[in-house]
């Protein structure tokens, strides 16, 4: 399975690549790129002087089923691309979804 290191995607295979964030992200449309915008949910360090553990910020009050709805869409569209990669490997342009 793969894993993300050190800005580094690891692959199972051996293979790496060199990220310049710390995610890789997946668009409507299929296409696979870098993106990292913490704004919908993220963890948030406490003061150093404070010494406790971090906290969650939440700006948007996402609930937690609103949250699993949002990680089930992701999931949706990663699945989508799996698919279209079997039935049309990865150089066909039809794994891309082009009218969203």
């Amino acid at each position: 399975m793969a894993s993300i290191k050190k800005r580094i995607l690891i692959l199972s295979n051996g293979r790496q690549i060199k990220l310049e964030g710390h995610s890789i992200c997946i668009s409507n449309t299929l296409e696979i790129g870098e993106g990292f915008t913490r704004s919908i949910l993220r963890y948030e360090e406490a003061p150093k002087d404070a010494g406790g553990t971090g906290s969650v910020a939440n700006p948007n009050h996402l609930t937690a089923d609103e949250l699993m709805e949002i990680s089930d869409y992701m999931i949706g569209l990663w699945m989508q691309l799996k698919d279209k990669i079997r039935s049309h490997g990865v150089n066909s342009a039809d794994i891309f979804k082009r009218n969203p």
